[in-house]
């Protein structure tokens, strides 16, 4: 057990109420949340308590200078009904890379892996026993000091919760190259997955939305020439034989479900490339019929596929889904070892 641990639980369950045949992507949420404080230099005050309101100054510093981090991951269960969760410590280290970026003191593996722990052991009824359902998970970190002045907060809380989910994305995906918006820059937040780095794009998607379009695919904040991601997502494409995806180099987040994809590809003996490409090559490669297949990947989504790709005005039609090889078994693999019906070669699940 984490030391100094406190535990107070809800007094009723709230799982009777809910629907696991149709739950909603992060509407519903568990019974309790872990929470720690980052006061005078170090974490402390480990606890979990009944997932609610939490009160909080108008004054802290995160609602006003944006020092915000948050990570996703999710736990599973293997074919025996046994919890698992997914490369948990791959998050872990992502999240103080996020917190270098912005300022913010690293969190330790003891609370965010021990309390991450702590808390599925105490809600681990709520995660899903339904094929494709899953119960995600939100570890953030955001400043608490009230001040309003611009400089690093002092004071800091940690907090993870959890959601059981089903499908992020219902639907093969209608997406639109932005050639208008960016959404990082070189030298910038790009690569950490902070608040602001999404709250930037919600308006060049409410446009796209209103043309009929799910995403937005990004273009490199430079020459507006290279893709980089889509909407929340890490971006594969296929090119006749060959499975791209964009060189991860300080404005493409560096996907944890990117980096198993890339894995199984390699030891599947499937040829792969990570290196920048232009969005006139994918156009070229669509117009010669060798487009065979773009899709994204993301904790939420997993593999999302591209049904349609508009640039230029032009919509790119790509091939129905279940004409795609690669990206179907690569999707299946994954999978396969998230619930334990393969063997976790690997070592990307960690038991309950």
């Amino acid at each position: 057990m984490l030391p100094n641990l406190k535990i107070q639980k809800i007094a009723k369950s709230h799982i009777g109420e809910v629907d696991f045949n149709n739950i909603p992507f992060g509407k519903v949420f568990s019974d309790h949340m872990f929470m720690a404080d980052y006061i005078d230099g170090k974490w402390t005050q480990p606890r979990i308590v009944p997932y609610e309101p939490i009160p909080l100054s108008p004054a802290i510093s995160a609602l006003h200078y944006g020092q915000s981090i948050f990570e996703g991951l999710k736990a599973y269960r293997d074919q025996n009904g046994h919890p698992q969760v997914f490369r948990p410590e791959a998050n872990y280290k992502r999240m103080n890379k996020s917190a270098e970026r912005l300022c913010m003191p690293p969190i330790s593996k003891e609370f965010f892996l021990g309390g991450l722990m702590e808390l599925l052991e105490v809600d681990q009824q709520w995660i899903p026993t339904k094929p494709d359902n899953s119960l995600y998970i939100r570890p953030f970190m955001f400043a608490i000091d009230e001040y309003v002045g611009i400089r690093p907060s002092e004071r800091y809380r940690f907090i993870i919760f959890c959601c059981p989910v089903g499908a992020y994305y219902t639907a093969p995906l209608k997406v639109k190259v932005s050639d208008h918006f960016v959404r990082a820059f070189p030298r910038g937040t790009g690569y950490a997955k902070v608040a602001g780095n999404y709250a930037a794009g919600m308006l060049p998607l409410k446009f796209a939305r209103q043309e009929g379009y799910d995403q937005l695919v990004w273009l490199d904040g430079k020459e507006m020439k290279y893709v980089e991601e889509s909407g929340t997502m890490n971006l594969f494409f296929q090119i006749g034989d060959t499975l791209i995806t964009p060189a991860a180099e300080g404005t493409i987040l560096e996907g944890i479900t990117r980096d198993s994809m890339l894995k199984l590809a390699k030891e599947a003996g499937y040829k792969v490339e990570v290196r920048k490409i232009s969005i006139e090559e994918v156009f070229e490669a669509y117009n010669k019929g060798k487009l065979k297949d773009a899709f994204g990947t993301g904790t939420a989504a997993t593999i999302a596929h591209i049904h349609t790709m508009n640039y230029k005005g032009f919509d790119m039609v790509l091939p129905a889904v279940e004409t795609r090889h690669i990206s179907n078994e690569l999707r299946r693999q994954l999978d396969d070892i998230k619930t334990g019906r393969v063997a976790d070669k690997f070592g990307w699940m960690v038991k309950l």
